[in-house]
């Protein structure tokens, strides 16, 4: 592996006391730290091809489309029955 200028990082020179060094900490850098479900989408990206990614989206939004519709099926029942016991 070789290097190039876009992977080697240029530091500052300690300061010095008196003619030597003096020890300082290293400077603490803050990364971000992914959440799992971005991890778990990372590693999902890595594995499945595009066309398995599209497949389980799809998939997704048929089960929330199925939840909706029974939702609303279960809403009308409830008016017919509504309805039904009114005219009792």
């Amino acid at each position: 592996m070789t290097l190039d200028s876009r992977h080697v990082q240029i530091l500052p020179k300690p300061p010095t006391l008196g003619g030597t060094s003096a020890m300082q900490a290293a400077p603490v850098r803050a990364t971000a730290i992914p959440s799992f479900t971005d991890a778990l989408r990372a590693i999902e990206s890595l594995l499945m091809s595009g066309g398995q990614r599209t497949a389980r989206q799809n998939a997704w939004t048929s089960v929330l489309e199925d939840r909706r519709r029974a939702k609303a099926r279960v809403e009308a029942q409830r008016v017919f029955e509504s309805a039904a016991s009114s005219r009792s």
